[in-house]
């Protein structure tokens, strides 16, 4: 049996970042270090950290006082970074950089005037972040039958801003509703969406052309690991998404002769790695990869992370 991996898959450079910061933090600071909800949606990932002395928490109420605090890459609220001001916590903000520019985007349009629409599903924890970052009412749609449900008069004018990890095609099916119902409709362009949500989009699509199934590695509350299944499916090649080899039903496979394999952004390759094991303890494989986009973004670490740390001697 063939099987067939996407390029690019896995990591973003902001999922590397915000790990790096949580690694980097454990090691600079010690044991504990707490991070505001999981620092990206993926299990594996989240408890590697935890075993290292990171803490998870849903509230800062949850952080004691003085102890050292991350951000999510997800992003957080105005009210959360007001609240760890006035606690005086020493926080570092693993907030992917796109995330932060769509914040910069929403203030902008919100300065300006324009009554600001977000594009992006409720409770996902970017959406919370993002919208707690205007001051301004944020009006949240995620399909065009929303849009048509939106309480804003046709002649306003309007903005749209974007969650990253959207699927693109969904996206611009909804910015044309926008276009449709309102004169004056401003927003970022489709290709300023998330890179890594562009390459791994359409390299899944790459992917289903050429495989009977296919399967994406990623978290169930991972927003970006869900659309790549969507699109397997959207494509009629049956589609499924494991958290790892465990979740590998041997019936999918049955008959099958190529086998494609991606990864959310924020699933590490051991996950790929445990999901080509499974396989192969069901029938014998050949693993290739198909050839794609050359990432090579990176984003740098917070200053306090950048500085060498003090040592004892030195102060």
């Amino acid at each position: 049996m063939r099987v067939i991996l996407a390029s690019p898959r896995g990591f973003c450079a902001g999922v590397v970042r915000a790990i790096e910061i949580v690694e980097r933090a454990l090691e600079r600071y010690g044991a504990p270090v707490y991070v505001r909800h999981e620092i990206v949606h993926n299990r594996h990932v989240v408890e590697k950290l935890r075993r290292k002395g990171a803490v998870f928490v849903d509230h800062l109420s949850d952080v004691p006082a003085g102890a050292q605090t991350v951000f999510s890459a997800h992003g957080v609220a105005r009210s959360v970074v007001d609240e760890a001001t006035a606690r005086g916590l020493p926080v570092l903000d693993a907030t992917c950089p796109l995330v932060t520019k769509v914040h910069v985007q929403g203030r902008r349009y919100a300065k300006a005037g324009r009554t600001l629409v977000l594009i992006g599903h409720a409770g996902h924890a970017e959406v919370e972040g993002t919208m707690g970052q205007v001051d301004a009412p944020v009006h949240l749609v995620s399909t065009p039958a929303d849009v048509a449900l939106l309480p804003i008069d046709p002649a306003t004018p309007v903005a749209y801003i974007t969650q990253t990890t959207l699927s693109v095609d969904d996206t611009r099916v909804v910015i044309a509703a926008l276009e449709d119902r309102f004169a004056d409709v401003i927003g970022p362009s489709v290709a300023e969406i998330c890179y890594a949500t562009q390459n791994r989009q359409t390299a899944v699509r790459d992917l289903a052309r050429v495989s009977d199934v296919l399967i994406v590695v990623g978290a169930g509350n991972s927003s970006n690991s869900s659309r790549l299944r969507e699109i397997g499916d959207e494509m009629g090649v049956p589609s499924y998404l494991v958290d790892d080899g465990d979740g590998v039903d041997p019936a999918w496979i049955a008959g099958a002769g190529a086998v494609g394999i991606t990864a959310g952004a924020s699933a590490p390759d051991e996950l790929v790695d445990s999901v080509i094991a499974a396989l192969a303890r069901v029938r014998p494989v050949e693993v290739s990869q198909l050839d794609g986009v050359v990432e090579t973004m990176s984003f740098s670490l917070p200053p306090e992370l950048r500085r060498p740390a003090v040592t004892a001697a030195a102060a």
